[in-house]
């Protein structure tokens, strides 16, 4: 096969690229796809085979503007070097920043709502695989990815593994624990019964669940943050000229972390759909590596895509201990590393210096030199 440039967008521009119709995991038919994309430097290589492309994966409510909400290690000169690499990245399918999702026009012509089937986490990755193959790309060079990112790019290794030529799964785990499935779970249940919820059918009728996706926001980031990080901040302080402390409690009269949350809750309303949260929470809930492998230790076992494993010491929402258990049983570990802060969860996208240095030392084990030099680091942890 000759090799050939993939017919990409403009350089940081937002395009779509339809897939057709997607047959999810569960059975159910979603119809008439399309992936939003953006990326960044130049392709080089064989769109079949040896290439710079780095596929990154974003978070439950990020998109496809890497280079924005991981500024700090996208672009020239930085570990994800755009004048060396190409990076691309999808808003995930169930999104709504241009993929297909809940809020999306259904063929009918009226919006998907109810409608829209549950989705886990393989059908995510299903339908970028589908969005690359549009492109005529066969292959990549990496996939990174943290949180419902990282979900996504471990189960990259084990549905395409020819597709991938190494992999960096950061802070999430082999399988949703009952913890998380608890924690997201009352999250979906805040948004559902909004009274402006409507059954998932909102759009129509001029009314959004604001409160419910604000209040969704408030839970999930007391999970992403870490407990000394918001103790510190906040304590037991009382919000500045309210008094928490009266004889009767009241709305208005808050401590220093309510507000901090409301205004977390307040900013997610202003930027995301509810329906996407539900359903990404949904697919994060169905998220289990070892179902239809024999178990999470033998799917592990079975990956034979190179995969470094990262997680951060102080993480609630996916604690370190899971992501030892991913280096304990990966069949072909790349290196193990840990992120060492008091922010928690959020830490691989706040703590820059940290993960630049352990996506620059990623980039050189999974370059053939890298692999062959980084051998003593294999199955070792280093610390940053």
């Amino acid at each position: 096969m000759t090799n050939s440039v993939p017919p990409l967008a403009l350089e940081a521009e937002l395009a779509f690229v339809p897939i057709g119709t997607l047959r999810t995991e569960a059975g159910a038919d979603i119809t008439d796809v399309t992936i939003a994309y953006q990326h960044w430097g130049t392709f080089r290589g064989d769109p079949h085979g040896a290439n710079n492309i780095i596929l990154v994966e974003h978070a439950l409510t990020g998109d496809s503007d890497a280079a924005d909400w991981w500024c700090e290690v996208i672009g020239p000169g930085k570990a994800l070097d755009t004048n060396t690499w190409c990076v691309i990245s999808t808003n995930v399918l169930g999104g709504c920043k241009g993929s297909t999702g809940p809020a999306s026009t259904h063929p009918d012509g009226q919006p998907w709502g109810s409608r829209f089937p549950a989705i886990s986490i393989r059908d995510q990755v299903a339908a970028e695989h589908a969005f690359l193959q549009e492109l005529g790309i066969e292959r990549v060079h990496a996939v990174i990815g943290g949180s419902m990112g990282g979900a996504r790019t471990l189960e990259w290794t084990l549905m395409y593994p020819e597709a991938v030529s190494t992999a960096c799964v950061i802070a999430v785990s082999a399988r949703a624990s009952g913890w998380q499935i608890g924690i997201q779970s009352a999250q979906i249940s805040a948004i559902v019964r909004d009274v402006n919820w409507h059954g998932g059918d909102y759009y129509t009728t001029g009314t959004t669940p604001v409160d419910g996706l604000a209040a969704a926001r408030r839970i999930a980031h007391l999970t992403y943050r870490g407990e000394q990080e918001i103790d510190e901040r906040f304590g037991s302080q009382a919000q500045r000229g309210e008094n928490p402390l009266g004889a009767f409690r009241r709305d208005d009269q808050r401590f220093a972390v309510n507000s901090y949350l409301e205004y977390q809750g307040l900013k997610l309303t202003q930027r995301f759909d509810a329906g996407s949260y539900v359903t990404l929470t949904e697919a994060l809930n169905r998220h289990d590596i070892g179902r239809g492998r024999g178990g999470l230790i033998k799917a592990l076992a079975s990956s034979e895509v190179p995969t470094m494993v990262v997680g951060v010491d102080t993480d609630i929402l996916y604690p370190y201990h899971q992501q030892e258990h991913l280096s304990r049983n990966l069949g072909n570990l790349l290196a193990m590393a840990k992120i060492v802060s008091p922010v928690g969860h959020d830490a691989f996208l706040t703590e820059a210096r940290q993960m630049d240095r352990i996506l620059r030392n990623f980039i050189t084990l999974s370059t053939p030199d890298g692999l062959e030099l980084g051998t003593a680091y294999i199955g070792d942890e280093y610390y940053i």
